[in-house]
């Protein structure tokens, strides 16, 4: 019976990523982070490497705390549910509707990099690189709602936790993989396909976060009866 609960854990590993990369969207934000690091082949290594450990800090401690602040300030699991799935459900109908978006974010970026040292690129390697362009505050209650599915026994738990910070990994490798090869995926592309690719994702990202919304309220729902 434990092997059987432990084996159901595994899934997790594939379901971390899976939920969580459609709401980070590493493609829409690569354009963002090319112009800000540059065509330099070592301040875009660095840069990458920086975005995903931060990344990987903020995806794990919601995964494994998130749920425990959330009691601590009195803050139930739907309510961040909704209030995410409305935030992510927000960013993506301004991607879609947006005409020049991409093209006004690329010409800011470069101005930006300009006027940048390298230790200010460091800098800015959390704000607004990590956060909110590739773990906003969607991809974080996304998590939360990952970690509060969690087993409660210890030693389940312990499994648990491992496996969600394994699947936490691999989410943030594509992210490292997608901003490390920005400038050679933008070249391939090119704008027309980036725009085509990053209107795409927002629709998808649309769709998540109405689930994420319409999970909420159904649990809100569920309750009060």
């Amino acid at each position: 019976m434990g092997s059987l609960t432990l084996a159901s854990l595994l899934p997790s590993l594939v379901i971390v990523p899976l939920t969580l990369l459609p709401i980070i969207n590493p493609l829409a934000g690569a354009p963002v982070f090319m112009a800000t690091a540059g065509t330099a082949r070592a301040d875009v290594r660095r840069l990458a490497w920086q975005v995903a450990v931060n990344c990987w800090f903020i995806l794990v401690g919601s995964m494994l705390v998130g749920s425990y602040v959330l009691d601590f300030f009195g803050i139930s699991l739907p309510i961040v549910r909704i209030a995410g799935g409305l935030l992510v459900a927000a960013a993506a109908w301004r991607m879609l509707m947006s005409q020049d978006d991409d093209t006004v974010r690329r010409a800011v970026a470069r101005q930006q990099t300009a006027a940048m040292s390298e230790a200010e690129i460091v800098r800015r390697s959390f704000f607004p690189l990590t956060f909110p362009l590739t773990t906003g505050p969607g991809t974080i209650a996304a998590a939360i709602a990952l970690g509060a599915k969690l087993p409660t026994t210890p030693a389940l738990y312990l499994a648990g936790a491992v496996v969600a910070v394994a699947g936490a990994t691999l989410t943030v490798a594509v992210i490292y993989l997608v901003y490390r090869h920005a400038v050679r995926l933008s070249a391939r592309l090119g704008e027309v396909g980036m725009l085509v690719l990053t209107r795409l994702m927002a629709f998808v990202l649309l769709c998540i976060g109405i689930e994420i919304l319409w999970t909420g309220w159904a649990e809100l729902n569920a309750a009060a009866r």
